[in-house]
């Protein structure tokens, strides 16, 4: 998974190209839309500075916008909505090919970011799962986004910090009004955001995380440089970083708690039904409705629960399925490591079994450096495996984030899918590949559909066999595990948000149907809370890329190549599904 950045997604049918303003044609009309996309991505840069510190773009590391504020709001929709006029004025049918799908993606995003802004999601600033008080440590950890190379980059950060306590007063604001209209999170959720805000807080200055920047400060700085910025680091840690930190978790815990929501899914808030509706257009870039998508969810679940019998009956396992989870989970040969490093060097490990074969499964492979990292200690509790794309100019490296409470619970099975969608060649080569094209405008390099996204991420999972890494049965069974867990996300979801199914009826039928804890299950089903629709992406992305493949393997036969078929569907970046199956019908015709 990774983290979200930009907003779009409308379904392509309802979009039409036919205008009555007086277009521009011709060369004029390339030009001029060039030309827009690129004023739009500076002044979103500006609008977004995080985005674009997150980007490799470190003009804006000094500022921190006040995203949730209702100011910046009202003026957000007046940005979508000037582009979305300007579109008005260009003739699509003159564009080339590549602009033509930009046009149609720009278009999708603007209107979108418009109806988005309909929902006060502002009310609700802050989960357990993503929140700007999440991002902001790993921003100064010093290993993060926000580079610390000189001293004008350390003293950007201490000015970016400095708007953090308006960013907490409008936090606090906006969830008084969220309080007042219904807008709140459900109780389950607040107590877990409460530990993480007080993990943050701490006696010891030098053992913030805010102050790691100090502790790998270049040798280079002068001494006087290096005693004025230990002396504002540590003011910033007890003056900013712990105070805002404490008062947030003193307003949760003495405020909002007792106001939150005993109910779980969106439909249980005012017009919330409309919002998760947005929410499922948005994240799977299609029609489904709800009602199809728990019915797929409730197909695949049972299809491949069929896969893991036949698995665990190959292994030889005496017993039942669910005696086989238990296996699985309880018996200490899947439990081989005593230390964190050897957790890491086992993902390394796999890296190196796949090598080999990756360069038949792909002919263009990415530039950007790759890495693995622990999760930092204050949020790995609530966090799963992620990565973190590198930056676009390369001096970043794409990072494959991996939470590990302790070394002695980390179960073996399912690592291999987990690195196969997590880091290569999922993230990591699609992410990486795409800010890497110098064909797309820069709005289409960082864009993100997670239909796409998550799908192709969830697709990669399948190539575990061409890449000789699912020798170990239960390596594969790891792999239907995790297959099997993105069904059950269809069903869970949907029935969360719009089915009225209870968190705990959730957690159950999670746990009825995968190898799990009920810790983990408990975890998952609370994300699912928290970001609505999102986890619908994975499944059915994956299973839109897996059909492409299986029609055009059966329709093409020895023409089909394997490796010309993902350079195809990486080529363009991420698009909604269905401009993908018309770029890959072309394709097609061109084998």
């Amino acid at each position: 998974m990774r983290k979200l950045l930009v907003l779009l997604a409308l379904p392509f049918a309802i979009i039409s190209c036919k205008n009555t303003t007086p277009a521009i044609n011709g060369r004029d009309s390339n030009e001029h839309f060039s030309g827009m996309l690129d004023q739009y991505w500076q002044e979103r840069m500006q609008l977004f500075p995080t985005e674009a510190t997150s980007n490799g773009d470190n003009r804006y590391n000094d500022r921190l916008t006040i995203t949730i504020a209702e100011s910046f709001r009202d003026s957000l929709g007046r940005f979508y909505k000037k582009y979305l006029d300007g579109l008005a004025k260009i003739d699509s049918a003159t564009l080339d090919k590549n602009d033509l799908v930009s046009f149609r993606l720009f278009k999708y995003e603007m209107q979108m970011g418009i109806e988005g802004l309909k929902y006060p999601t502002h009310y609700m600033p802050m989960n357990q799962f993503w929140s700007f008080t999440l991002e902001l440590p790993q921003l100064c950890s010093g290993s993060g986004n926000q580079p610390f190379k000189t001293v004008k980059d350390y003293d950007n950060w201490l000015k970016r910090l400095s708007v953090f306590p308006s960013w907490v007063d409008t936090a606090i604001y906006n969830m008084r009004k969220g309080m007042a209209a219904g807008w709140v999170l459900p109780k389950s959720l607040v107590v877990k955001i409460l530990p993480q805000l007080k993990a943050v807080v701490v006696k010891d200055d030098t053992s913030s995380i805010f102050y790691g920047p100090i502790k790998t400060m270049p040798d280079s700085f002068s001494a006087a440089d290096k005693q004025r910025l230990i002396a504002e680091y540590t003011k910033a840690i007890d003056h900013i970083v712990n105070p805002s930190y404490s008062r947030l978790y003193d307003f949760f815990e003495k405020e909002y708690l007792p106001k939150a929501r005993a109910t779980n899914g969106m439909k249980d808030i005012p017009n919330g039904s409309e919002y998760y509706k947005y929410c499922i257009r948005y994240w799977t870039t299609t029609d489904l409705t709800p009602d199809s998508i728990y019915n797929i969810g409730l197909s695949e679940v049972a299809r491949i629960e069929g896969e893991m019998s036949k698995v665990k009956d190959e292994t030889g396992f005496k017993g039942d399925l669910h005696a086989f989870f238990k296996y699985l989970s309880t018996d200490r040969k899947f439990f081989p490591f005593t230390t964190n490093k050897q957790v890491i060097d086992s993902f390394w490990g796999i890296k190196k079994m796949e090598d080999p074969q990756l360069k038949k499964m792909f002919n263009k492979t990415p530039k950007t450096q790759f890495t693995i990292r622990q999760t930092e200690a204050f949020r790995a509790a609530s966090a799963s495996a992620e990565y973190n794309q590198g930056s676009e100019d390369g001096t970043r490296p794409g990072i494959f984030y991996v939470p590990i409470l302790h070394a002695d619970s980390f179960n073996v099975v399912g690592m291999t899918t987990l690195f196969l969608h997590e880091a290569i060649p999922g993230h990591h080569y699609q992410i990486s590949l795409q800010q890497e094209n110098k064909g797309l405008p820069a709005f289409r390099k960082f864009i993100w559909y997670g239909a796409y996204g998550e799908g192709w991420a969830h697709y990669c999972e399948t190539l575990g066999k061409d890449l000789g890494v699912y020798n170990d049965p239960y390596q594969y069974f790891g792999h239907l595990s995790d297959g099997i867990h993105r069904a059950i996300r269809l069903v869970v979801d949907i029935g969360l948000h719009y089915k009225g199914m209870t968190r705990e009826e959730a957690i159950k039928y999670m746990m009825a149907h995968e190898l799990i804890s009920e810790g983990d299950a408990t975890s998952e089903i609370e994300r699912y809370m928290a970001i609505p629709g999102q986890a619908l992406s994975y499944k059915i992305g994956q299973m839109a890329i897996s059909a492409e493949r299986k029609k055009y393997t059966d329709q093409l036969g020895r023409k089909f190549n394997i490796a010309s078929f993902h350079d195809e569907v990486l080529k363009d970046g991420r698009v909604p599904l269905n401009i993908l199956h018309e770029k890959m019908a072309e394709w097609a015709k061109g084998q």
